[in-house]
């Protein structure tokens, strides 16, 4: 299947070459669209335009003229205004030929026919994509095809606030060992909750801040559903799980958490700008959030000794059913269907070229987030900056990510529903869990495995 699929690489590859023979120059235009970005996250879209430079200097040399020309939009607006937008000018045949996405629409675009599986475009064999992490690409991955190449990778680490930690005893050293202690599974969830009461007993921090969860839903919550043991999809099937026990652990320790005062059951819905100032100033005890908080962090909020103030690790087990983990949820290159198959290895060669590991290391340290491949923590910029170093060797070697899986969008809500019910009093967490076996039974019961 490989030889297959690097032969038609091979011959769009020919038939492009021979084309820039020709007496005239062959012309591209190449649009790219990148969700969730801003002016921090233009490499998504510079990065092409840069591949761009490069691929047509190597035509030259090769005494071809091709000329492309890279047409850039960020979208900063919100995922859903994105994604109808990338919808709509696909019903239109106007989509652009990249689109920067999460890796979670491949399933139901390319079910679509929206995205091409990029491996009929790249050589994934060959340098620079062979040098990305087996676990990113598997991640662009669905139905035994590569769809996707990963754009950037994240991770969704613990936080502890370390002056706190030193008012209620930690030593140097041991705040130093704390994220091996966690990796290790002997730091749980439940010494978290214990250390967060003693720091607002200490009256360090106010009632309802010894640990801070995000403000609304997100990825993270999937995390805390591992850390007791949960799977979310069965790989022999292609099913999504819901582990009862799992989830209803998972439940409980957010009501305990709420039960022993370190946070509060009205915190779900609260303000994203007062969080951020909170956990980057000392106000809070123990949080989570994502690496590229630290860009928020030490800009907007005025922190300036992260590494004096801040430690971080893993998201640790909740019980020895479960492991100490992190969740990845990764950007991705995408191929629509947009123009012929010689516009798609246009596009797709472009993303191959911005996957090399200097041009992915200017996006990584601009927006702090972590590279896609090994040979990244080779070059001096990704090397010597100490927060894509250290996050990248603490925590992405761990990072999962959820399924791509087109039922999963409803699961995920099913169960964040069941979690806030619990969290918030409104049930109790056997109802709350019982609430999500049922609606996943009324409306998904032959997409879930119920265990």
């Amino acid at each position: 299947m490989q030889i297959t699929k690097t032969l038609k690489v091979a011959a769009l590859t020919t038939a492009l070459a021979l084309s820039g023979t020709a007496a005239f120059a062959k012309d591209f235009t190449i649009s790219v669209w990148a969700g969730g970005s801003n002016q921090n996250d233009a490499y998504r879209a510079d990065a092409i335009e840069m591949a761009a430079d490069i691929l047509t200097r190597e035509a030259a040399i090769r005494g071809e003229e091709i000329n492309i020309t890279v047409e850039k939009k960020l979208f900063n607006d919100g995922w859903d205004n994105f994604k109808q937008a990338v919808t709509l000018a696909a019903e239109s045949k106007t989509a652009p030929h990249i689109i920067v996405t999460s890796h979670a629409d491949i399933a139901p675009w390319s079910q679509s026919g929206l995205i091409r599986p990029i491996e009929d475009y790249v050589d994934l064999d060959a340098w620079p994509l062979n040098q990305i992490y087996d676990n990113l690409l598997e991640i662009t991955s669905y139905n035994g095809q590569v769809w996707g190449i990963p754009q950037d990778a994240e991770s969704r680490p613990f936080f502890f606030w370390i002056p706190h930690l030193k008012a209620i005893g930690y030593s140097d050293e041991q705040i130093e060992d704390l994220p091996a202690k966690v990796e290790a599974g002997e730091y749980t969830l439940y010494d978290m909750l214990e250390d967060a009461k003693k720091i607002q007993d200490k009256g360090l921090v106010e009632k309802g801040k010894g640990f801070s969860p995000r403000v609304s839903n997100g990825p993270d919550y999937w995390q805390f559903y591992q850390s007791f043991g949960g799977e979310m999809l069965d790989k022999e099937s292609g099913k999504l799980i819901f582990d009862k026990q799992a989830m209803t652990d998972m439940f409980q320790f957010f009501a305990d958490a709420v039960k022993m005062g370190v946070t509060s059951a009205t915190h779900l819905g609260g303000d994203w700008g007062q969080w951020y100032n909170e956990v980057a100033n000392g106000k809070a005890g123990t949080w989570h959030g994502g690496t590229w908080h630290y860009a928020r962090y030490t800009g907007k909020e005025g922190l300036d000794d992260f590494f004096g103030n801040i430690q971080f690790s893993l998201i640790p087990t909740g019980n020895d059913k479960g492991h100490a983990n992190t969740i990845t949820h990764p950007l991705t290159y995408l191929i629509s269907s947009t123009g012929d198959d010689e516009v798609a290895e246009i596009a797709a060669q472009l993303v191959a070229i911005a996957s090399e590991p200097r041009i992915n290391t200017l996006h990584a340290i601009k927006s702090a987030h972590l590279g896609i491949g090994r040979e990244q923590s080779s070059i001096a910029l990704y090397a010597n900056d100490r927060w894509a170093s250290e996050a990248t060797d603490r925590l992405l070697g761990h990072a999962s990510a959820m399924p791509n899986n087109t039922d999963f969008g409803a699961y995920w809500q099913i169960m964040f529903k069941g979690l806030e019910a619990a969290w918030t009093g409104q049930k109790s967490v056997a109802d709350a869990v019982a609430g999500v076996e049922a609606d996943i039974k009324s409306s998904m019961a032959d997409a879930v495995i119920i265990k």
